[in-house]
């Protein structure tokens, strides 16, 4: 028990509808709009103060929730089960640190919630995991927000045991023999030394985007924005794509990575990942499309610098052996990383690393980031397409993870409007110059929103 603790009182709840100028494809799904959740908590100290925080990620249901449920009836559905958190977060009576405020609801609450839900929606209609961790997201977000701004503090000198009643220990085990023990150690032992304040920006090639202008219909929209991958490279100096291939057609997802490499090698990109979306069924798929990049673009298999999730993204239902892959490039788990315990897995079936990803929750991305760090596990930290505030908790876990190279940010490309106002507090964090965002403007407790700066109006 600390005289830091904070214990919640309140939580509200807001939708912010946001319309994508072009579409975006995840997986089997072409996606034209989402719903950002926006949570506001209010906390308390032992000895009476009251401060609040804020939490967002967007609702993606396409990307946590694959089923044959419409986009409407999915978003829906996890509005309604955000609701249903906002009201039972209030009602628990917990006292700590938000890392162990966090790790308790999720091992217990969250868990309840989810099964009473599914309850009342059974069969095809059950939401899964996944999208209930996206869902309590803004709240962890929120309350680890507030902790720093109750305390007076920035929200990241607070994983240490000046804050936190428990270690790593009391929420990670290690592999037998690694020679590793979590006892005495908090997240801050495993931040890098000097935290940027810029980092390389990867940006998002979805699979039906414009390449050239043989791609455009058009039906684009002609709002100032680059519609071709050429003019994206050039307006932001980027250095760093991202290719969303569709893992059921090899002779595209080729062609794809082929002509994105050449578009992007003639134009200074350095790097480019290959993003399969939960698609592949089979190591061979991916190990083939690589082995001909490295036969006939070899410079573009040279370029390539990890390959993100090919397999299907229950890892305990489909436990692929994939040292295959990642024998060829690092291979990274994304969607199955729930949690540490299934990055554990996934280093036991021979996945390289983990991308993490703070609508996982900031608690336990932070658990993850800790375990795989300690068993040598690199890091990437990825986007959900996150405007507004959710940008700012993102690229701060980016900055301190240490990852194999920067963020990825595209909120920029698929919805720029979404942030004006908040742009107009950080224009180097909602605007990628140079291939690099910039959070410097970043100040203040808690993770240095500036909320009352931005001052957004927002719906009741």
């Amino acid at each position: 028990m600390k005289s830091t603790d904070l214990r919640i009182s309140q939580a509200h709840v807001h939708f912010l509808p946001i319309t994508l100028r072009v579409p975006l494809k995840f997986g089997p799904e072409t996606v034209t709009s989402v719903v950002c959740l926006r949570v506001q908590v209010q906390v308390e100290s032992r000895d009476g103060k009251i401060a609040s925080g804020w939490g967002e990620t967007p609702l993606s249901v396409s990307w946590v929730w694959p089923g044959t449920l419409s986009i409407a009836e999915r978003t829906e559905r996890m509005q309604e089960f955000a609701k249903g958190l906002g009201a039972q977060i209030t009602t628990q009576s917990t006292w700590g640190h938000p890392m162990e405020i966090g790790h308790d609801f999720m091992e217990g609450p969250l868990a309840a919630a989810l099964n009473a839900h599914n309850a009342d929606h059974p069969g095809d209609a059950e939401m899964p995991y996944l999208a209930s961790l996206v869902a309590f997201s803004a709240f962890d977000i929120a309350i680890h927000d507030a902790f720093g701004n109750l305390n007076g503090v920035d929200t990241y000198t607070t994983y240490n045991a000046d804050f936190m009643n428990r270690d790593l220990a009391a929420y990670l085990t290690h592999e037998t023999g690694s020679g590793i023990d979590f006892a005495g150690k908090y997240p801050q032992d495993f931040f890098v030394a000097n935290t940027p304040t810029q980092l390389p920006v990867w940006h998002l090639v979805g699979g039906v985007d414009a390449l050239e202008t043989t791609d455009l219909t058009g039906n684009e929209p002609d709002d100032g924005y680059p519609l071709l991958l050429a003019d994206w490279i050039q307006k932001d100096g980027l250095k760093c794509l991202k290719v969303k291939l569709r893992g059921t057609d090899a002779a595209w997802d080729f062609e794809r990575m082929q002509r994105v490499g050449r578009i992007g090698l003639a134009h200074g990109v350095r790097w480019i990942s290959a993003d399969f979306n939960c698609t592949v069924k089979e190591p061979s798929y991916v190990n083939d499309i690589l082995d001909r990049l490295l036969a006939e673009e070899p410079e573009i298999f040279a370029r390539t610098l990890y390959v993100e999730q090919p397999f299907p993204y229950d890892l305990e239902a489909h436990q692929i052996d994939v040292r295959s892959v990642s024998a060829r490039k690092p291979l990274f788990l994304d969607e199955s990383a729930h949690d540490w315990h299934f990055v554990r897995l996934g280093r036991q079936l021979g996945w390289s690393g983990v991308a993490l990803k703070t609508c996982k929750t900031q608690t336990g991305a932070l658990l993850s980031l800790c375990w795989a760090k300690a068993h040598g596990m690199p890091l990437m930290v990825q986007d959900l397409t996150n405007p507004m505030l959710a940008m700012i908790p993102h690229v701060r876990l980016a900055a301190h993870a240490g990852t194999i190279q920067g963020v990825e940010c595209n909120a920029m490309q698929f919805y720029p409007a979404a942030s004006e106002v908040e742009a107009r507090i950080h224009p180097g964090l909602f605007a990628r110059r140079g291939g690099i965002v910039d959070l410097s403007t970043l100040s203040g407790t808690g993770f240095g929103y500036r909320v009352e700066e931005i001052n957004r109006s927002l719906p009741s």
